[in-house]
């Protein structure tokens, strides 16, 4: 996964070193080129970093696998991470449970726009009062509206990560930030729309899951733990994100085969819910199991037969480990996902017709192309050139 290089400066091409004041204090080592953006192992280099102060938030579920790569990057080459998440579907528990010293602020995100950015304007006060006697160097996340006004407000350096080009809030968070890193398939038109354009993006080739997934290795207790039945068919589905500012329509091409999946004798279906809304939606149906509580999802979408997703990261992580995955998500399609169907790992199912239900032999689940290094190359550059 060659990292786009054609947007850096000129200047010391062997190095990551001296791109900006700040940005000394978080080069990689002598053994990492420009040309490569390979990084030495950080436990067998024995270069000091200066330390620095990174503030990462963590506004959804997904961040937290995707950041805990990132986190344990930093740390592990001698940065100080300041971590904080927001009260909403999983974000808080499974932040806790990951890192004991994160701190909750603010609280699920409302459906109604105006509501919806009045809770955005107080969590960002809240973070900004936080964060200022924190005093970090500099700011990343994965499209957190609420960190980007708190970043401005602070004068903190911003590094925003997105894959989804349709979300109409990348217009506030591309503007405020130093650096904006997206998948190598984000539409450049995109970009120029939400005013990202030259030195200020870096790109990245595959997938922003790749980063957690290349060393994954699922617990084969999650069926047992769920009560399932090894000898039926395991599909995993996954609600649209309703009330989502991308995502303004309700989805019933999601009901309808949910209602198919939950009648079938030979299934067992698990249903992950994203908030307490979809929790007394579909808790009470007869067919489905919805868990109470937080649950390992890689394991379970590892272990399935099969993944219905009305959303976009839970679907493609399951295409990725390669488990059969189709897409119901009926907003506009992503470049990231439209390129997934394009290598054969995702199916659209938005339309009519049904998924293929049988039992997967395991033998045709491919090996994750190692993207670690790659992505966190990328991720270090940014936020030593926003310094």
């Amino acid at each position: 996964m060659p990292v786009d290089r054609s947007n850096v400066g000129s200047e010391d091409r062997k190095e990551f070193a001296h791109i900006s004041t700040r940005g000394e204090r978080l080069r990689a080592c002598n053994h990492t080129t420009r040309a490569t953006a390979k990084a030495c192992d950080p436990c067998h280099c024995r270069v000091k970093e200066e330390e620095i102060r990174v503030w990462i938030d963590l506004a959804n579920s997904p961040h937290v696998a995707l950041f805990g790569e990132i986190v344990d990057d930093l740390r592990q080459r001698g940065h100080k991470v300041i971590l904080t998440a927001r009260d909403h579907a999983q974000t808080a528990g499974l932040a806790q449970q990951r890192w004991p010293d994160v701190v909750v602020i603010g609280s699920g995100s409302p459906k109604a726009l105006g509501a919806k950015a009045a809770a955005v304007a107080r969590r960002a006060l809240d973070l900004a009062h936080l964060l200022k006697a924190e005093e970090p160097d500099v700011a990343l996340s994965h499209g957190s509206y609420a960190q980007a006004l708190a970043a401005k407000r602070l004068g903190v350096p911003l590094v925003t990560m997105m894959d989804y080009e349709h979300q109409p809030a990348n217009h506030l968070s591309f503007r405020l930030a130093r650096r904006v890193i997206v998948p190598k398939v984000f539409p450049a038109s995109a970009l120029r729309r939400f005013g990202a354009r030259g030195t200020k993006v870096l790109r990245y080739d595959g997938f922003k899951e790749q980063l957690y997934l290349a060393g994954f290795r699922p617990n084969q207790d999650v069926i047992d733990q769920l009560g399932l039945a090894q000898d039926k068919i395991i599909v995993v589905m996954r609600p649209a994100p309703e009330g989502a500012l991308y995502h303004r329509m309700a989805n019933d091409r999601f009901d309808e085969l949910l209602e198919i999946v939950r009648r079938r004798s030979d299934v067992d279906a698990v249903l992950l819910p994203r908030g307490m809304d979809d929790k007394s939606r579909y808790a009470a149906l007869e067919g489905v199991t919805v868990p109470d509580e937080p649950i390992d999802a890689l394991s379970l979408l590892a272990s399935a037969d099969l993944t219905i997703g009305g959303g976009g990261t839970m679907t493609r992580e399951s295409a990725l480990i390669g488990t059969a995955t189709y897409t119901v998500f009926i907003g506009r399609p992503a470049a990231v996902d439209a390129e997934l169907m394009r290598l054969g790992l995702l199916h659209d199912l938005r339309g009519q017709g049904l998924p293929v239900f049988a039992k997967s032999s395991g033998q045709s689940k491919p090996h994750l192309k190692e993207g670690r290094t790659e992505i966190l190359a990328t991720i270090r550059v940014a936020l030593a050139q926003a310094g």
